[in-house]
């Protein structure tokens, strides 16, 4: 009996462990042969644990709850399913050869099921996707969908007209036909553009997965009918050659990040001009995804992007948006010192440089977020941190007495500076996400701000307390004047600076800012898209 109730026992015990490291070696093996898939396909796979919506496998025709989805054209499939669909479904190609050149002509590509809700048949303009099936189709590149029954012989063989964007898309046949042209060595490719239409403007989309509340990756996949570039996987730099490709002056970037991501995009068209490439110079929208956002909601994109507008309605808001100029600004700073034979670090601003308290908590928030960069996924729980880092300098002042420590030449005209803790450089309107900081209240008269009249703005502030009461609009800041060139000298000690969100703690030092360039822009009318939301 002892010997019986031993043998139960264990088996009670080593059963249960057995059967989870089988579980665990199938689920394993698995995911190394749905990787392998993932690697060697054509598709764009993402293997997700529940779909957003009732989907259907477009092999098998079953209900699925998980399994793995295209961002590219849109297909859904089961796990077991997936190396079938695979070799049984083509995806979208951004390059296709042309039988008839510059002038060819592309048919639909139809998806069967899972088409988006409340779409409507082209044909009978009735609603599909409303039976609890696999069922209907959609275009990948033109967006219409069909019903079953409506599908016929000619539809699938029917030109496609790309669809209410076809101003924006970049047809396949065009890369194609352009990339045989370079290789018989002729650059005349203004020739293939009356293929493409007459007011076409192309546009790219360049998306930071890691940006702010990490919305990048979630709209890669809504933007799949246009030419997408994660930032992660290609450089700016890379993925902006396609414009020599297109024609002169007409294409438009949408960049999809944070201010910091926007700037990295304007760089790279900087090294454009550098090489000569001026013509190509794309215009620049922004959907805002990082923590500030001041620039984008300069330029009228917004504070911040969290889903609240269709994918469909930002198309058309880049498609309206209207040209303007931005000034960019070299920040070069010159370490003091007999035996200093370091280069002086240069940056390039676009919205303001910064010594003193702001500077300071931008600094703490970036050392704070290299220790734990999980932590810091949310737009949210950032300016939670910021607010703490504030709150606590407002307690231990450790910028006070800057305007004994920081001499400030404007237009090389030098300034008696009050009691300071901190000098803000302004470029644009906004400032510490969504404060108009140049205006204040607005109750007393100051000299207009512009983003393109190459004068910058500098103000001055007593402190964090200070500054919070500015952005509620309770205070004013210590406005010092508008200039060409701004020079400022930190005479001793280190005092924390920042430029455009880049902060670090800066010895002795002069700190000379002058124009740069200009960069091509496009300005939303926020008037335009409420109108259209309400009607």
């Amino acid at each position: 009996a002892d010997w019986s109730l031993v043998f139960w026992t264990l088996c009670a015990i080593i059963l249960p462990v057995l059967i989870t490291v089988w579980c665990s070696f199938q689920r394993s093996r698995r995911q190394v042969l749905i990787r392998d898939i993932f690697r060697k396909s054509k598709h764009d796979w993402h293997y997700t644990d529940l779909f957003g919506q009732p989907s259907y496998c477009c092999v098998c025709a079953q209900h699925i709850l998980q399994g793995a989805f295209c961002n590219c054209c849109g297909l859904r499939v089961s796990e077991g399913c997936l190396k079938k669909a695979d070799q049984l479904f083509l995806c979208k190609e951004i390059m296709m050869r042309s039988n008839g050149g510059a002038h060819s002509s592309m048919p639909h590509h139809w998806i069967r099921g899972n088409v988006p809700l409340c779409s409507c048949c082209m044909i009978c303009k009735q609603q599909c996707g409303t039976q609890p099936k696999l069922c209907d189709y959609r275009c990948v590149w033109c967006q219409y969908t069909v019903h079953d029954e409506c599908m016929m012989d000619c539809l699938k063989i029917e030109e496609c007209t790309f669809g209410e964007f076809r101003d924006l898309i970049i047809p396949p046949y065009y890369l194609s036909t352009i990339n045989q042209m370079r290789k018989d060595k002729r650059t005349n490719y203004e020739k293939v553009v009356p293929y493409c239409r007459k007011h076409w403007m192309p546009v790219i989309i360049l998306a930071n997965t890691r940006s702010g509340n990490n919305m990048g990756e979630t709209l890669l996949g809504e933007f799949k009918i246009l030419l997408v570039f994660d930032l992660s996987k290609i450089a700016p730099a890379k993925a902006l050659q396609l414009c020599t490709l297109l024609p002169c002056n007409a294409v438009r970037v949408l960049v999809c990040g944070g201010d910091g991501t926007v700037g990295w995009v304007l760089d790279a068209i900087d090294e454009m001009k550098i090489k000569g490439q001026e013509r190509y110079i794309p215009q620049v929208a922004i959907l805002p995804l990082g923590t500030g956002n001041d620039l984008s909601n300069t330029l009228g994109w917004g504070a911040g992007y969290a889903g609240e507008v269709p994918v469909e309605q930002i198309l058309r808001n880049v498609m309206e948006a209207d040209g303007i100029k931005l000034d960019r600004w070299k920040v070069q700073v010159t370490n003091k010192g007999y035996y200093n034979l370091r280069k002086p670090k240069v940056f390039t601003m676009n919205n303001y440089f910064s010594i003193g308290p702001d500077a300071l908590m931008a600094l703490n928030f970036h050392a704070h977020r290299e220790k734990t960069p999980s932590l810091f996924s949310s737009r949210i729980i950032n300016k939670a941190v910021y607010f703490f880092y504030g709150t606590k300098d407002c307690l231990v002042q450790e910028c006070k007495d800057l305007n004994k420590k920081v001499e400030l030449e404007l237009d090389g005209e030098r300034i008696e500076l009050p009691n300071l803790e901190g000098i803000i450089v302004l470029n644009i309107g906004y400032w510490g996400g969504g404060c108009r900081l140049w205006e204040g209240m607005g109750d007393e008269p100051y000299p207009l701000a512009r983003h393109d009249d190459g004068l910058l703005e500098v103000v001055g502030v007593h402190g964090s307390f200070h500054c919070a009461q500015i952005q509620v609009k309770l205070a004013n800041p210590v406005r010092l004047g508008q200039a060409h060139t701004v020079r400022l000298i930190l005479k001793s000690s280190k005092m924390p600076m920042q430029v455009d969100g880049e902060p670090w703690a800066q010895g002795p030092c002069t700190v000379t800012i002058t124009h740069k360039t200009h960069a091509l822009m496009l300005y939303h009318s926020g008037e335009q898209t409420d109108d259209e939301a309400s009607s």
